[in-house]
């Protein structure tokens, strides 16, 4: 966890202050006093106000307002209601939620417990990826310890309240950050998306009423109801409150998690907080959102993070996974490799997904190799639309962005991989060629010794050639030469 100045912790007030597996340590941090306030001196309708007072939006990418979600599930009549932790994280490079149920998982049972006595449930269920073993682990732990203290199950504090939580374990699928794929995941059904209406606050888990909220936005809702809502929403800009977590990671000196206000500047975040970018280099692009955000150039670095600043950006929130690029990146590449990753992650349910980011990758594909031609990057733009405006769920509807933000703001580099058969970056391998200048070539021969495919000739202490028809194009003559001899041509 990277630490500066710049930086509040609300979500991550408690990780590397508590031992997670001891839960008097949390109580010792005004623990649970939040759920006591509001079980004992609130109505379910007082403290459904504050958190919309608050401002508190979905940390998970959606952004909706967490009050107002649970508002309309309070308002749905049933004779039974779920609260649903999602803690499917999926993201590349991703660890946000994971990191708050390994360092303080009480907090996220704790805002559970509250939004059950808002919306009237008795029961909540934490879906959590099978590849989160330690974060499983505390949970469990907390979870018994909690049962133990009397914080969950029959009767809590004496109020006639009852709620409990278990676990439903996810095999890791993206889409299942999606509500409703979620859901139908838990039921044991196959993790797709349906339409909406009816919403899961209507119609979710079992055809009950489900509210959904992401681990990082329950973890704020405890320090909503012991500081208030005029505290919380003090904090960031006019339409999006608090703080948001952000998983650095890319080319940048320091990479981990930060916690910073909403309306931080990508300028703060990179450079104050990331300490700039690895090994001098340049600042190329920042992707915010995750595979289905855009990559943002340095026009934006001094853009406010926010909700709808990023949007306007051309970018999204997301769940908060943030990578840095260099001067060496490829955007072609870049918008094909995350591409790779949603297309893999489709469900397959709707046909502009699944066949339509199919057709986007194979043009992508095809630019890369040198093949492409300008009507592809055309189409690119004309299919990404489509594809947008009538997929079935968020993954395919912002599936596009990292190609329409690439074009947007490196269309040179579109340009010259199609026009002159080069990749800028010197990225994409099938572009590239190897060749030996002879005036610096001094015959040391250790080209010609490393080459593992034989594809350079030439006598000691004579210059060298490589055989383009023999050349794999692995880039070891190029490291190897100390001589600066082999050039990328």
């Amino acid at each position: 966890m990277i630490e500066s100045k710049k930086q509040l912790r609300i979500a991550l007030r408690n990780c590397g202050f508590i031992d997670p597996e001891k839960i008097e340590e949390y109580i010792a941090r005004d623990g649970y006093q939040a759920l006591a306030t509001c079980l004992t001196e609130k109505t379910p309708v007082e403290v459904i106000n504050e958190v919309k007072e608050s401002g508190l939006r979905g940390r998970g990418g959606g952004g909706f307002s967490t009050g107002f979600k649970w508002e309309l599930t309070h308002k749905s009549q049933s004779d039974k209601k779920y609260v649903v932790c999602n803690a499917d994280e999926g993201d590349p490079g991703a660890f946000m939620d994971r990191s708050i149920l390994e360092g303080d998982p009480h907090s996220v049972i704790e805002a559970m417990a509250i939004c059950g006595y808002c919306i009237g449930a008795d029961e909540g269920l934490v879906y959590i990826r099978a590849e989160y073993p330690l974060a499983i682990e505390r949970l469990k732990i907390a979870i018994n310890q909690a049962r133990e203290y009397g914080l969950l199950g029959e009767d809590i504090f004496e109020t006639g309240f009852n709620f409990d939580i278990e676990l439903r374990y996810g095999a890791g699928a993206f889409v299942c950050g999606e509500e409703t794929a979620l859901i139908h995941s838990m039921e044991g059904l196959r993790g797709e998306p349906t339409f909406k209406p009816p919403f899961p606050s209507e119609s979710g888990y079992m055809e009950k009423p489900t509210n959904v909220n992401n681990v990082e936005t329950f973890a704020s809702v405890p320090v909503i109801i012991n500081k208030g809502a005029s505290w919380f929403n003090k904090i960031g800009t006019e339409k999006s409150k608090g703080t948001k977590v952000f998983a650095l990671a890319g080319k940048i000196n320091n990479v981990g998690l930060i916690e910073v206000p909403m309306g931080t500047t990508l300028r703060e975040v990179i450079y104050e907080i990331g300490g700039g970018i690895k090994d001098g280099k340049e600042f190329k692009s920042v992707q915010t959102g995750g595979p289905s955000g855009g990559c943002l150039t340095k026009d934006f670095l001094d853009t406010p993070i926010d909700y709808d600043n990023l949007i306007a950006a051309g970018s999204m929130m997301g769940s908060g996974g943030m990578i840095v690029m260099d001067e060496d990146d490829c955007m072609v590449s870049i918008a094909k490799f995350y591409l790779e990753f949603t297309l893999e992650e489709s469900c397959g349910k709707c046909t502009p997904c699944r066949i339509g980011n199919k057709r986007l990758y194979e043009i992508l594909d095809k630019i890369t190799k040198g093949e492409g031609t300008l009507e592809d990057i055309d189409r690119l733009l004309e299919l990404s639309a489509v594809i947008k405006d009538t997929s079935l769920c968020g993954l395919g509807q912002s599936s596009p962005n990292p190609v329409l933000s690439t074009i947007a703001s490196f269309n040179d580099e579109y340009l010259a991989h199609v026009n002159d058969g080069k990749c800028p970056a010197g990225q994409c391998k099938a572009l590239l060629k190897y060749v030996i200048d002879e005036d610096n070539c001094t015959g040391c021969t250790l080209c010609f010794r490393n080459c593992p495919v034989g594809a350079i000739t030439g006598e000691r202490h004579a210059p060298h050639f490589i055989d383009q028809a023999l050349c794999i194009k692995c880039g070891v003559c190029f490291e190897k030469c100390k001589f600066d001899a082999v050039k990328m041509a």
